[in-house]
């Protein structure tokens, strides 16, 4: 008898457990579909925009899922109650993994991280500009807290492009930032948490034979943006770049070569730093010009001969560096100290193609004071009497 009732337990104990499995199988299987329908769903109503995803891939074990062919799309309207029009591209991804970040795991901290695989992100004049994805920026934001319901703390992107279109020029206007790679790291302070900046950034992209690369570290959870950041940008080739130039400038790039230098810090509100454009081999005029109507040879002599106006003779490179300092809420850059930098390189030195390794969270309040330049010095007479106008009127009261 006991026998008898140890049998039907046993049996109705693995009748239990083939009903867990079976039903966990089911969920399995069923899971991706759901999850795809929701995603979709919030997709299709964001607010000036539609998105769309393929298909879903769950990974249980690793604590992680799949995002396969994502693509969201600026929707033009008519009007408000208007039906939607066309929609434009703006951002698509081949794939985007979701997943729990082991390394903060094992810092006690349950965060998320995102990789990206060839994501792809388009501005199109009138269509899609900066403005519009800040201002939208919230939208996105509940849909990826959707998404990933974890904090991120990692995020990567691989072979990613950048490109801006402008069809309303002549010529069109169609230029990219190709083979993109990001390295975003402890975006949550889950880890190295003593350090001033615990998070840091590293981006790398090729710019029509030149190429770009982005360095920062940064405090995300400070309350007022407190960062150190440089970036370099060589040997682009401007001749590639014609299209843009003769559309928005109305000359042609027969040879020339483009670097940029900047580096840039801000804590409590404030911030300092510098840019260092150079331009290497300017040709702006040359025999391919022949053809061009005489108006159009001169616009060009005449912006060629501003390059060579500028161009260190020792390093055939037209180069300046503008500082700029000031606070966050009320940006502004010191135009005096840039003209007074274009003539100094011109007719004394040339500045070397580098960073320069002088900005640094440390240096943001140091030197607020800065000497007048001898342009400052004429041109900044009529600012000065209105800052001590101000000043005796808010003394008045």
């Amino acid at each position: 008898m006991t026998t008898t009732r140890t049998h039907l337990k046993k049996r109705r104990t693995a009748k239990i457990l083939i009903g867990i499995v079976i039903a966990l199988v089911v969920i399995r299987l069923v899971l991706p579909y759901i999850i795809l329908h929701f995603a979709n769903k919030s997709l299709a109503n964001m607010n000036g925009y539609y998105g769309h995803i393929d298909d879903i891939d769950l990974a249980i074990l690793r604590g992680a899922y799949q995002i396969d062919s994502i693509y969201i799309n600026k929707v033009d309207r008519a009007g408000e109650d208007s039906v939607p029009q066309k929609q434009t591209p703006f951002f698509a991804s081949r794939e985007i993994d979701l997943s729990v970040e082991w390394k903060a795991l094992f810092k006690g901290s349950i965060v998320g991280e995102l990789v990206f695989q060839r994501p792809y992100l388009l501005f199109t004049k009138d269509k899609v500009e900066p403005k519009e994805v800040v201002k939208d920026s919230a939208d996105f934001r509940k849909i990826l807290d959707k998404f990933m319901p974890l904090n991120i703390n990692r995020c990567e992107l691989r072979g990613g492009a950048i490109q801006y279109k402008d069809f309303s020029s002549r010529p069109n206007v169609d230029i990219a930032m190709t083979n993109v790679n990001l390295l975003a790291q402890n975006l949550r302070n889950s880890y190295d948490s003593s350090a001033v900046l615990p998070a840091s950034i590293h981006a790398t992209a090729d710019v029509y034979e030149g190429r770009l690369r982005f360095d920062a570290k940064l405090n995300p959870l400070a309350d007022a943006p407190t960062f150190d950041m440089s970036a370099e940008l060589t040997h682009t080739n401007l001749v590639k770049l014609n299209d843009f130039f003769q559309a928005y400038a109305k000359v042609d790039v027969n040879d020339g070569r483009f670097g940029l230098y900047t580096e840039v810090a801000a804590k409590d509100e404030e911030f300092k730093g510098y840019v260092k454009p150079v331009i290497k081999n300017l040709d702006i005029l040359g025999k391919e010009d022949r053809k061009d109507n005489l108006l159009r040879k001169l616009w060009e002599a005449v912006a060629g001969g501003a390059g060579k106006l500028f161009e260190n003779n020792n390093k055939d490179q037209v180069a300046t560096k503008i500082p700029f300092q000031g606070r966050l809420d009320d940006p502004k850059t010191n135009v005096w100290m840039a003209i007074t930098n274009i003539l100094q390189n011109a007719f004394i030195h040339a500045i070397q193609p580098s960073i320069d390794n002088e900005i640094s969270i440390a240096s943001v309040k140091e030197d607020k004071k800065e000497k007048k330049t001898f342009f400052q010095k004429i041109f900044s007479k009529d600012d000065d009497e209105n800052k001590k106008d101000k000043k005796d009127k808010k003394t008045d009261k």
